[in-house]
């Protein structure tokens, strides 16, 4: 981790440094030739007193049509310290234990549907999908650095990431994400390390608008296979020998998964439309006010620095202006109130016609600068285009498999010689959208806004063949498809899009799509009432259709998956109350299955994983209730989600899942603000799906041998600081681990760290 933060101020440090270097002369941007004395007296002058302005905003982009929304910057010390686990902030996910494993939603109706390469899928916490990447505009350059770590050299988990945004004008916006996760982890064989890189830009003129999204990643995790007897964890007390975790025997020794991806998002667009006049906000009238002062005081310093060069009275300099009895410091504005008097106690002298009609039209330019109405650019119809590129490379690799660890062998094709693995898949694929939009009230008969749009999408695949070759698929899709919007005002929103495949390997698929929240006023505060709900008939993707490696081996000819969602959401701000409950129903529903038998060594033999697809309609229903108390400093925040599947032994779920934070919120020195307080989260037993290692994937279990996890809360204490720019904290996590009920998984075989002493940091930097 050191050589990593070192490399990385290697990078920064030369840049920094040219911005900073004060060589003896400067050019100036009029051309002008500055000495070092010069600019130190400048500095004096007016500099001094002036303050880098700060400030940023944030927004996501859709995928699809490049449509911005706005969005929250995470600067919020609340909830911060548990930003840091891949189980999510309120413990949702199972996970195989160490930091940035792979993970997946207890909770069904939040996790994503399957995308055509799923072996990303399992990485959500570090891989983000385009539509929730922040796009920045800053007044000013802006740096932040986070970094959380725990344990040591031989068992830690280091987590770094630093962002940096810079806009070139008003209109441009750019920056870079680097984000760095190093889990040595205190299991055996178990170690992760990934890398992401990310570079953005954005251009937002009145006419054309661009966004353009590059990121490269790297994923490598070391697969253990889980611990051999889950005893170890439960009932250490009944062996002989006191097992530390690293001492843990494992399933596997090893194996990898290792993951490389790129990708490239562009997306545009030029629009049609007409200019008004139209009232300015607060902050843009305050901004133009600064922006007057600032002028203004640019001109008499200007003025100052002349006479004092020439030897001169600032009346013979600007005659038109007298500042009698007033002093040189008064004149240089270092502050908005400053500029304000300095305009206020002008005196003008009028001298002949010509300088009166000068001074009249100076005055009307200034009436009109400050009548506070601003040219908007109206646009109501434009044309779109979006480019989305992803290539992927997944292996995995294993140089020492045990002994009739896998049922079935296929031939040695894309391996090493005697018992390694090299299972090796690669896809990339090219989707690019066109795309009509009538914007939001361009008619007054038509106050939604209207979309049109046809989508290609090529895709390629690569997996060995039974011939020591290659199998090629390529599939070209064509889809067309059309929205309605309302997002403008504050009571009613909707939005609803409808898809269909036309050509290609998805010919027939459909996808509907529909929004719709109602906001009113009630009792001194806002009701949200939401629905949403989808119908999705789709064809299962690639690799449950195909899949070939050393011990798995399908073509399946599938049919059409099946499914509706029905979603209702109550919001109350006044009592802090949110309520949701969903209804899914699913035909055809396609999933891995895994089977294993555990011998009387624990040993496991006989592994094997399928794809199975239900034919019969599974019902799944979903209600979660949050609620928020404050009484004085104490805080008491809980959701609590029921689950209930027709169908366990396919989809399941646990029937409770439980989470709750409660803590003390309070000053110190009136400037350092601190959260203490303690949370669990908890989940009713269940056959928890398995994990894969081979396949990278979590699934259902089979066979005689399942496994129930659950009914074990899992408690951290923290404390959490808040401090100017500044976000930082200390916590024990699970400090509960040697108390009570041991059987602490999330994964069947897959124990979670225990008790662990976790610091963290966020620190935002203007420059």
């Amino acid at each position: 981790m050191i050589r990593l933060i070192l490399s990385f101020l290697l990078v920064v440090a030369p840049i920094t440094i040219l911005a900073q270097v004060d060589t003896y002369n400067q050019i100036t941007p009029d051309g002008n030739v500055t000495t070092r004395g010069q600019r130190n007296n400048d500095q004096k002058e007016g500099n001094a007193k002036k303050e880098i302005p700060k400030g940023i905003k944030v927004w996501t982009v859709d995928s699809r049509f490049g449509d911005r929304e706005e969005a929250s910057l995470d600067t919020l010390s609340h909830m911060f310290m548990n930003s840091i686990f891949t189980t999510g902030v309120r413990g949702e996910y199972n996970t195989l234990g160490n930091l940035g494993a792979p993970r997946m939603n207890r909770v069904f109706i939040d996790n994503p549907l399957y995308e055509q390469f799923i072996f990303t899928q399992p990485y959500n916490f570090f891989i983000k999908p385009v539509d929730q990447f922040h796009f920045t505009n800053t007044f000013s350059p802006i740096t932040n650095l986070s970094y959380n770590t725990c344990g040591d050299r031989t068992d830690g988990e280091d987590h770094f990431t630093a962002k940096f945004g810079v806009n070139a004008g008003k209109k441009i916006g750019l920056g870079f994400n680097f984000d760095y996760i190093y889990g040595r982890g205190y299991y055996a064989s178990q170690s992760s390390s990934h890398f992401n890189y990310t570079m953005y830009g954005s251009y937002l003129g009145d006419r054309y608008q661009a966004h353009l999204l590059f990121s490269t990643n790297h994923q490598k995790v070391t697969e253990n296979g889980g611990i051999l007897n889950d005893e170890y964890i439960i009932h250490p007390e009944s062996f002989s020998i006191n097992y530390q975790t690293t001492e843990m025997p494992t399933v596997l020794e090893r194996n990898w998964n290792r993951n490389d991806n790129q990708h490239v998002f562009f997306s545009h667009r030029y629009s049609l439309g007409f200019n008004r006049k139209v009232q300015m906000t607060e902050e843009e009238i305050e901004a133009k006010k600064f922006a007057i002062a600032a002028k203004k005081d640019k001109e008499k310093r200007e003025a100052l620095l002349n006479a004092e060069k020439n030897n001169t009275t600032i009346e013979q300099v600007m005659p038109e202006k007298k500042f009698a009895g007033r002093p040189d410091d008064a004149v240089i504005a270092g502050t908005e109130a400053e500029a304000d008097s300095i305009m206020k106690s002008n005196r003008i002298a009028v001298e002949g016609q010509a300088q009166a009609d000068s001074l009249l039209m100076a005055e009307q330019v200034e009436a009109e600068d400050t009548s506070w109405l601003k040219n908007e650019y109206v646009p109501v119809t434009s044309f779109i285009h979006t480019l989305k590129a992803d290539n992927y490379n997944r292996i995995y690799q294993a140089y020492d498999s045990p002994v009739n660890f896998y049922a079935r062998t296929y031939n040695k094709i894309g391996t090493y010689a005697g018992d390694s693995i090299y299972d090796n898949t690669k896809h990339f694929s090219i989707k690019n959208t066109f795309a009509i939009s009538l914007l939001e009230g361009f008619n007054k008969w038509a106050k939604a806004g209207l979309k049109a749009f046809v989508t290609s999408d090529l895709r390629h695949f690569n997996l060995p063949d039974s011939l020591g070759g290659i199998d090629t698929y390529t599939e070209h899709n064509l889809s067309i498809g059309g929205q309605i919007s309302k997002t403008q005002g504050k009571a009613l929103h909707y939005n609803a899009i409808a898809e269909t495949w036309l050509t290609g390997e998805d010919a027939g698929q459909l996808k509907l799509d529909a929004t719709i929240d109602l906001n009113f006023p009630l009792f001194g505060d806002t009701v949200t009432l939401a629905a949403s709900g989808f119908f999705y008939r789709q064809n299962p993707t690639f690799y449950f259709r195909h899949y070939h490696s050393r011990h798995y081996w399908w073509d399946n000819s599938l049919s059409k998956i099946i499914h509706t969602r029905i979603q209702g959401l109550f919001k109350y701000e006044k009592t802090r109350t949110t309520l949701r409950v969903a209804i899914d129903e699913i035909k055809n529903h396609t999933y891995f299955t895994q089977s294993y038998k555990i011998e009387e060594d624990f040993s496991r033999t006989a592994n094997m994983v399928q794809i199975k697809q239900h034919s019969d309609p599974i019902t799944l229903f979903t209600a979660s209730l949050s609620q928020n108390f404050t009484l004085g400093p104490l805080n008491w925040e809980s959701v609590v989600t029921w689950q209930k599947s027709t169908k366990e032994d396919v989809i399941p779920v646990p029937d409770l899942n439980i989470y709750s934070n409660l803590f003390l919120r309070f000053k110190i020195a009136k400037v350092l603000s601190c959260d203490f307080g303690a949370d669990v989260f908890f989940f009713t037993k269940y056959y928890a799906p398995d994990y894969s290692p081979a396949l990278g994937q979590f699934t259902v279990q089979e066979g005689n041998h399942r496994t129930e996890i659950g009914n074990c809360p899992i408690v951290d204490v923290y404390a959490n600081f808040h401090l100017k720019h500044t976000r930082f904290f200390v916590m024990m996590s699970h400090v509960n681990a040697e108390i009570g009920d041991k059987n602490y998984f999330l994964v069947p075989h897959y124990p979670l760290n225990g008790r662990v002493l976790r610091f963290g940091l966020s620190w935002n930097f203007f420059n």
